[in-house]
């Protein structure tokens, strides 16, 4: 086989796509799963809010099948600036937004528009795709390794060392893979340093940008809050490009819309980059998703309904790992804070199960998969160190009822560890 380019030569594909594939044909050959890897929703369990749906399906029967504004629909613009001013209370205008066809278009997009090949990009481990974000558009990547007494965040102290020269800083919060976030005091920290650091640039130096990924801002627990850098410092608006939409906010994954909302000189270079690509939301959902999000009252009702849910599953769980703990297993849980997600440890390696060594942290994947039945993402797919002991579980296709039987069969395997 020719070759072909450097970048294809050097990609490295999904490991979670490649994980659950592996799970997939496992199940296909009759093994009982419980599959917790992937970051999507079971539609039987959580299916999209009625009224966007009925919405989605009118406007194609009103024959809304052409090509949509490059940077969506008026609507659409407009009801995401009233969306996020009613549940964050900080104002865009419509031509600080960008629609495409979920988050992922538009971190690329981002990415090749402040990124030059060698720039610097900061962020931390574990975290959802950065790595491969910044070796698609040829970026020098600055690793941070988050720490469990951080709840896996980075820090202003962490950050700081590294931020001179630095293209661009990729926060997540609520985070994907820990279901943790940034307190209002570590982001503040965080925007300051921001800020001082480009006050501190000449007039003809490129500025140091903020990638804000708030997919799951709406999915907070308890006293848990989300706080955005705009909302804190609102000199930060010059310097922060967030990305959001519905795919999890309303377990719309496979909808694909999805929003940027930014400084107007990088969202319109990231509409002509989007231009080339073509990865527009289709219009139908763009009308059907402005008119649902225009729609207060059913947001609320369908939010409060599936937090609920969601944070009803994180709960049994985590319950469920400290009641293992107690017991004397070697497992961890973070108490659930927000997302679909919980983080948990399972510390085995070195150990025995079965007169067999789990040697690598592999092994112990491979172990609770093939023992217990239980699938779960292993940190080091977000970037972490490959022996790394901890986890993420998603509940988006969770059942409570099987929730005994995943504890029960997750004991036997732990107790048969030497």
């Amino acid at each position: 086989m020719s070759k072909l380019s450097k970048l294809a030569e050097s990609l490295i594909g999904s490991e979670i796509v490649k994980l659950g594939n592996e799970i997939n044909n496992r199940i296909r050959n009759g093994e009982k799963i419980y599959n917790y890897t992937i970051g999507d929703f079971n539609p039987a369990i959580f299916p999209i809010p009625e009224l966007l749906e009925d919405g989605i399906v009118e406007a194609y029967r009103a024959g809304l099948t052409n090509y949509p504004p490059a940077d969506g629909i008026l609507a659409l613009r407009e009801a995401v600036c009233d969306f996020i001013a009613h549940y964050e209370g900080i104002r865009y205008e419509p031509n600080e937004i960008q629609i495409a066809s979920g988050g992922r278009p538009l971190i690329y997009s981002l990415f090749s528009t402040i990124v030059d090949p060698g720039d610097k990009v900061i962020y931390a481990v574990p975290s959802w795709n950065n790595n491969h974000y910044t070796h698609l558009n040829h970026g020098t990547p600055c690793e941070i390794t988050a720490l469990p007494e951080n709840d896996f965040m980075p820090t202003a102290e962490e950050i700081a060392p590294h931020i001179k020269g630095a293209a661009l800083l990729c926060l997540c919060t609520p985070q994907n893979p820990t279901g943790t976030t940034l307190s209002k005091e570590a982001l503040e920290k965080i925007c300051d340093l921001v800020l001082a650091e480009n006050r501190s640039r000449g007039a003809d130096e490129k500025k140091l940008y903020v990638l804000f990924d708030q997919m799951y801002f709406t999915l907070t627990y308890g006293d848990t809050r989300h706080y955005h850098p705009v909302a804190l410092r609102p000199d930060m608006k010059d310097y922060t490009i967030s990305i959001d939409g519905i795919s999890k906010a309303f377990a719309a994954t496979g909808v694909r819309v999805g929003w940027a909302m930014g400084p107007v000189p990088v969202i319109a270079k990231m509409k002509a980059l989007l231009s080339h690509i073509g990865a527009w939301a289709p219009i139908a959902e763009q009308k059907a998703t402005a008119d649902f999000l225009a729609n207060t009252e059913d947001v609320d009702e369908f939010l409060e309904y599936f937090k609920e849910e969601l944070e009803t599953r994180l709960w049994k769980i985590y319950r469920g790992f400290e009641a293992l703990k107690q017991r004397g297993h070697a497992v961890e849980a973070i108490a659930p804070q927000a997302a679909i997600y919980l983080t948990v440890k399972i510390d085995l390696k070195g150990r025995e199960a079965n007169g067999k060594l789990l040697a690598t942290q592999e092994d112990v994947t491979q172990y609770i998969l093939s023992e217990a039945g239980l699938a779960i993402v292993p940190f080091h797919c977000f970037g972490a160190d490959k022996e790394s002991p901890w986890y993420r579980i998603s509940v988006g296709t969770c059942r409570l009822e099987e929730l005994d039987d995943v504890f029960e069969k997750l004991e036997q395997a732990l107790l048969a560890v030497a």
